[in-house]
């Protein structure tokens, strides 16, 4: 599976997972308990048969079922890894890298 299919994938697992949590704080999912005991069966054979080619995915959609706050934060400090080390890798033209003397012309 492609990286941002499987993305995708766990993303959308997360979501429901999301809905699922807001549903039980909300007194609402006894409601709907039979549907979301389905989608649970759905979302655990999934990741079986994920589990056979990619046990780390099939890993990240368990984990975006079951704690999908946990998951969320998870895929959160990526994010603000990866932009953190764009940030670095890119040059800047920020005042707080200019010397500490400033220019001359600020005299």
């Amino acid at each position: 599976m492609s990286p941002d299919l499987a993305s995708l994938v766990v993303e959308l697992v997360e979501k429901i997972g999301l809905l699922r949590r807001d549903m039980v704080h909300k007194k609402e999912h006894e409601k709907y308990e039979a549907r979301f005991a389905r989608i649970e069966q759905k979302v655990s054979a999934l990741a079986e048969r994920i589990a056979t080619d990619d046990p780390d995915l099939a890993k990240r959609v368990r984990t975006a079922w079951q704690l999908p706050a946990r998951s969320l934060a998870f895929r959160n400090a990526d994010h603000q890894k990866e932009i953190r080390q764009s940030a670095e890798k890119a040059p800047s033209d920020d005042v707080a890298d200019r010397p500490a003397g400033g220019d001359a012309d600020d005299r």
